[in-house]
């Protein structure tokens, strides 16, 4: 039996603890957008510092103006090794969304429960099960290889608020963050059967509309036909944000977005999309978006703007009969390579100047922004990845333009000089962000056992 067959088998029984591991992790709900759960913020980062501990890696946690983060380190690295023991820096990410609505959730979100090989929960494949998985895998190549690699955790609490303090951390620990690669599994898959590694992340612009009428809610018998409405305002105003072709009417918004070649369109049409398969996994009647592009190319190589959320006014039971003084609506735009999330927040303020009529005051506030992020596919780490991944799944890596946005590896780039490698094992109904989130075990087993082999795979390369 070769090494690669017994760290393959040592995962395979070691499976149910990896289970157990990562059900009591989704246990803490961890969500960062809500300060009522500032503490399981704490607890989480705390339970990963001492589960990392536990596995005989140096842990620390580091208090950042909102949420902490997690950093450790291998200290088995073989010193004989010199430049070729390379070094991994493994993102990860442990808050998550906020699981309104709960009464739409088939069971409670924050006690994971596995029914026909998936486990549903909050965060289970965002991203706790993807980031469970590398640490599986890290521990089992490190069991057999020991001393090959040096590897590193990076841990946030705040991915799903833009990552506000990810930078400021970064500038101020360069030293201990210094790294050959890094590892991001927040990615993920088109389908269990099919291997695939992401090449490219959109960017991301979130903004908030508000909208002000009439200094206090008012009696629309009194005063409909007189004052005008923020929410009518608003729901106008958002309604011309795309054209009937599904184009964004924004002055100015394509002009720096660059048309991809005929060969790289090609490469990214070489992944099936079934519209069909779209239309089942959404509950919708037909899908809708920007003309002459394929669904690949809207979701990966094309920009795209959605509102999110808009309220206003009496939203309880029955009819109350006024006019609101105010309206608001949630806007993200994903950008595409090229764009400037800056840029984008100034095109979109001229717009609203120049559309919003003089009955109304509003103001924009900007929550974040990320640049659209692309990798090499030629990179050693993006070669020892297909390799890995091609021995375990048995077929042809395909390769993806993804349409999410990771901000952390643009800052990495920037900062810290790295470039990532984007993988993951979440697949497409996974319903990250909505209620029953749930996490393929199949297929997350499959992908430990790929990262395990990447880890030797790169060292090979290295």
């Amino acid at each position: 039996m070769t090494q690669h067959q017994d760290m393959l088998t040592y995962i395979t029984e070691n499976l149910t603890r990896y289970q157990n591991e990562l059900m009591e992790l989704v246990k803490i709900p961890s969500i960062s957008t809500v300060p009522e759960h500032k503490e399981d913020m704490l607890s989480a980062a705390q339970w990963l510092k001492d589960y990392l501990l536990k596995l005989g890696y140096q842990a620390k946690i580091f208090e950042t103006e909102r949420h902490p983060i997690v950093f450790a380190e291998s200290v088995d690295a073989d010193p004989k090794a010199g430049e070729c023991c390379p070094t991994v820096l493994i993102y990860g990410h442990y808050d998550v969304q906020p699981s309104d609505p709960n009464d739409a959730w088939h069971t409670p979100p924050f006690s994971p429960t596995i029914i026909n090989r998936e486990m549903f929960g909050r965060g289970t494949s965002d991203m706790k099960g993807q980031f469970i998985a590398t640490v599986a895998a890290a521990e089992a190549f490190r069991k057999f290889h020991p001393g090959k690699m040096k590897i590193k955790f990076l841990v946030e609490g705040e991915e799903e608020i833009g990552s506000p303090s990810l930078e400021k951390f970064l500038v101020e620990h360069k030293d201990i963050l210094k790294a050959d690669i890094a590892v991001n599994p927040d990615a993920g898959m088109i389908s269990k059967e099919i291997p695939m590694i992401t090449l490219g992340l959109r960017g991301m612009a979130s903004f908030e509309l508000i909208v002000n009428g009439p200094n206090r809610d008012l009696h629309s018998g009194s005063y409909g036909g007189v004052i005008d409405n923020p929410i009518h305002v608003i729901s106008t105003i958002i309604g011309k944000l795309h054209d009937e072709h599904g184009r964004i009417t924004i002055p100015g918004f394509y002009d720096d977005v660059l048309e991809l070649s005929s060969l790289e369109r090609d490469s990214i049409n070489m992944i099936s999309t079934n519209e069909k398969t779209i239309k089942e996994q959404t509950g919708v009647n037909n899908l809708w978006g920007e003309e002459n592009y394929s669904i690949p190319e809207r979701i990966g190589i094309r920009p795209s703007l959605s509102v999110n959320g808009i309220f206003g006014g009496y939203t309880g039971k029955g009819s109350k009969t006024i006019i609101p003084s105010s309206a608001t609506a949630k806007i993200t735009i994903r950008l595409v390579k090229n764009q400037d999330p800056k840029k984008i927040e100034s095109l979109l303020k001229t717009y609203f100047t120049e559309h919003m009529p003089d009955t109304v005051t509003w103001k924009m506030n900007n929550f974040s922004g990320s640049k659209a992020a692309k990798t090499n596919p030629e990179h050693p780490s993006n070669r020892a990845l297909i390799k890995s991944l091609e021995e375990i799944w048995g077929k042809k890596t395909v390769f993806k333009m993804e349409g999410g946005s990771i901000s952390v590896v643009n800052i990495m780039e920037s900062v810290l000089g790295l470039e990532s490698i984007l993988t993951g094992f979440g697949l497409a109904d996974d319903r990250i962000h909505s209620p029953n989130e749930k996490l393929d075990l199949d297929c997350w087993e499959k992908g430990i056992k790929a990262l395990s082999l990447f880890f030797y795979y790169y060292c090979e390369q290295s």
